[in-house]
């Protein structure tokens, strides 16, 4: 609808108490717009499925959820397959870094594939992350945990491996299944497949 004259200019700028009508008009929409936007929490909601399970690969999500929520950010990892073993307390501390098929790795896939490479590239990583001062694994969880990343546990890969409640770092969230991890992750605005 418009009030415009044929001269082009809007009449009721005339008159203010059309203007001010308008005004009111226009705030009340603006709020009605705010509050349907508004859900009341205004944090970024972060997802990282952690599906790997060597000692490169648990670093990621870690580093990630940590940093996220020292942000304030709403942080939630939710561990399957063999991304699970780095929240088991006694897995985290043996976790390995393969030398087959690693690009960073400097020797060719048959020497890598050698018995005792695996072992020699996972001393190499931890020796540098030693030197480097960077936080191991366990660390990591911790930190996260401390910070309020929810770490969640999937239910059938802990019963596919066999793991209790009682292996993993106390303080993760188990029990949780496909379903509620795809809620989680379909109300965050960033989702991460790590």
């Amino acid at each position: 609808m418009s009030t415009d004259a044929q001269d082009g200019t809007d009449p009721s700028l005339d008159d203010p108490a059309a203007l001010r009508e308008q005004v009111e008009a226009l705030d009340e929409r603006l709020s009605t717009v705010e509050g349907e936007t508004d859900s009341g929490d205004s944090r970024r909601k972060m997802t990282i499925i952690a599906t790997k399970g060597s000692l490169d690969m648990a670093y990621p999500p870690l580093i990630l959820a940590s940093t996220a929520a020292a942000f304030d950010w709403d942080v939630t990892v939710f561990a399957t397959f063999w991304g699970l073993d780095m929240l088991h307390e006694e897995q985290s501390k043996q976790l390995k870094l393969s030398a087959v098929g690693n690009p960073t790795m400097s020797v060719p896939n048959l020497v890598a594939a050698l018995p005792g490479m695996d072992a020699m590239a996972t001393r190499m990583m931890e020796r540098k992350i030693d030197e480097n001062g960077t936080a191991s694994v366990e660390e990591l969880v911790e930190l996260s945990l401390d910070t309020g990343v929810e770490l969640q546990a999937c239910q059938m890969t802990m019963e596919l491996l066999e793991y209790d409640e009682e292996d993993l770092y106390e303080g993760v969230t188990t029990g949780v299944g496909a379903a509620t991890a795809l809620e989680g992750m379909a109300d965050a605005d960033i989702q991460l497949l790590v």
